[in-house]
């Protein structure tokens, strides 16, 4: 019989605790992912671009959400309502909804959340998103025409909010579930002002908290042990990588150092399909590549000079050959698949041959005042991927064919976007639009007189902002479907983004990642996913 002394049992029982402290490490799931860039905030109520929207669907949960599926369902409100008219949401919350503290989510956190994004001092780029809300874009135009209070949103008691509408809004539902509905805790935004994002400060009500936020590293997510669903959250951390460069992302991927990607190089994409098979995934995206060209200065405020280079870009040829066939060719603003339209206006010149488009591009520049010893000169920025940086070179060699001389300037994601976003001055400016919810506005908004957040290139066209406003007032879906492409067919003339190609969501997907769906809004919350040993 063995027997265990008195100086070998600390020794044993230190073995049997390593042993337990082990298996405990070896039973933490750890979701390695790919992100576009590093966030540029993560205050939810900042935020715009896509690798932001990521981390947001793990850290947060709106009143309604996107299923991994694509489908709208319930959040933080367990049921709804609406009214007769449509003007009025009535959601009741979910009895177990928390905060990462312990805290019950009431409704009187999405009002404090709701009026904070439409405050003008909150300087929201994304505020006009909300203006189907009752008084929204007057609290944050400041016209002095409506206070904080006077928001159509209120808590009729802790689970239970109202929202008013203007008018009726076919697409609210979806709308709400951008991040621009997403709840800030209250008391953490009052204690710690801006510094409520910091990891130390995050409270947090989505599948996970935030641990840790090393810039150009890596983010570290963990889950939130108070989330009302935890029992179903099978991932218990999930670290983001930021990953502009497209091909060490790849590299890393078959490593197995990353689960996901959230791009593909083009110029690999049949050498990786022919190497990985199926964990290559391509599907449609509800999302289109433009040049933003700023036609608040010359010479680009002549139609002309916008039209030319619309024109001679061989779309296809971008589309196959430096996207791998990845994309489509787009001759309009509006992606294909969306809802609430039918079909969407395009340039007139899409089926005429290249050659009859490079003369009448030439002739187009010619009577704007360009042609050999008066060549147009063109600055085009971008941020940097490698996909963006093969297509920018072949449009300033499809442009050279004009006589226009291109030159570059390129930074990363975080800056090129908070660049455009604050107004900085540029010629051409590369750009991606990715649809918050399945419904032409929110393409056709951007256009917008007074979109200062967006409207990049300070398009103004009081006749297309005419034909929106008349759009949101009305309430047939056929008639306002019509409106809508009256104001589309004035992009397609005038041209104040060039459209290029129709985005598709492009992912490497390792075969230990379970219930990964590709889907139009590229909605993939972690918590819907779990990996194989």
């Amino acid at each position: 019989m063995f027997r265990i002394t008195r100086r070998a049992a600390p020794l044993a029982f230190a073995a049997v605790l390593a042993l337990a402290t082990t298996t405990a490490a070896q039973a933490q799931v750890t979701f390695h992912r790919g992100n576009d860039s590093d966030p540029e905030t993560l205050d939810a109520h900042k935020t715009s671009t896509v690798s932001e929207a990521h981390l947001l669907r793990d850290l947060s949960e709106g009143l309604v959400i996107h299923h991994i599926n694509g489908t709208v369902v319930p959040g933080v409100a367990e049921s709804w309502t609406i009214s007769p008219d449509g003007k009025t949401y009535t959601f009741k919350l979910r009895p177990n909804a928390k905060w990462s503290n312990g805290d019950a989510v009431k409704a009187s956190d999405f009002v404090f959340s709701l009026r904070r994004m439409v405050n003008p001092e909150t300087g929201a780029k994304y505020a006009n998103i909300l203006y189907p809300i009752l008084n929204a874009e007057k609290i944050n135009k400041s016209d002095g025409g409506a206070k904080l209070a006077d928001l159509g949103v209120t808590a009729i008691d802790d689970r239970t909010l109202e929202i008013k509408l203007e008018r009726s809004t076919p697409y609210f539902l979806e709308l709400l579930t951008h991040q621009t509905g997403l709840p800030v805790h209250p008391a953490s935004v009052e204690k710690f002002g801006s510094d409520f994002v910091k990891p130390e400060n995050w409270v947090s009500n989505g599948a996970y908290v935030l641990k840790e936020f090393v810039p150009n590293s890596h983010i570290k997510l963990e889950k939130n042990k108070a989330f009302h669903d935890a029992a179903n959250v099978k991932i218990d951390t999930v670290i983001y990588y930021p990953s502009p460069d497209l091909a060490a992302a790849a590299r890393r991927f078959q490593a197995g150092e990353l689960h996901m990607t959230t791009d593909i190089p083009a110029d690999q994409i049949k050498q990786l399909r022919e190497k990985l098979g199926d964990q290559v995934k391509i599907a449609p995206y509800l999302g289109t590549y433009f040049l933003i060209i700023n036609s608040s200065k010359k010479p680009f405020d002549d139609v002309r000079v916008r039209q030319a280079l619309s024109m001679v870009l061989d779309r296809e040829f971008i589309a196959d050959e430096i996207w791998g066939g990845t994309m489509l060719p787009a001759y309009g603003v509006i992606p294909p698949n969306i809802g609430n339209y039918g079909t969407a206006a395009e340039a007139d010149f899409k089926n005429a041959s290249p050659l009859d488009r490079e003369e009448k591009a030439k002739q187009l520049l010619k009577d704007a005042g360009f042609g050999p010893g008066t060549p147009l000169k063109i600055q085009l920025r971008y941020n940097t991927t490698d996909n963006n940086r093969r297509t920018v070179i072949a449009i300033a060699e499809q442009w050279k064919a004009l006589g226009v001389e291109t030159s570059f300037i390129n930074t990363d994601g975080k800056t090129h976007f908070a660049f455009l976003r604050d107004g900085g001055d540029f010629d051409i400016a590369r750009y991606g639009w990715i649809g918050d919810f399945s419904d032409p506005q929110n393409f056709l908004f951007l256009f917008l007189s007074d979109n200062k957040g967006f409207n990049s290139g300070k398009y103004n066209n009081p006749t297309f902002d005419g034909l929106l406003a008349k759009a949101a007032d009305e309430i047939d879906l056929t008639k306002r479907a019509a409106i809508l492409r009256e104001a589309d067919a004035i992009l397609a003339a005038e041209v104040p983004w060039i459209p290029v190609m129709f985005y598709s969501s492009k992912n490497l997907v390792s075969p230990k990642l379970v219930g990964f769906q590709q889907n139009l809004r590229g909605a993939l919350p972690t918590r819907f996913m779990s990996l194989k040993p």
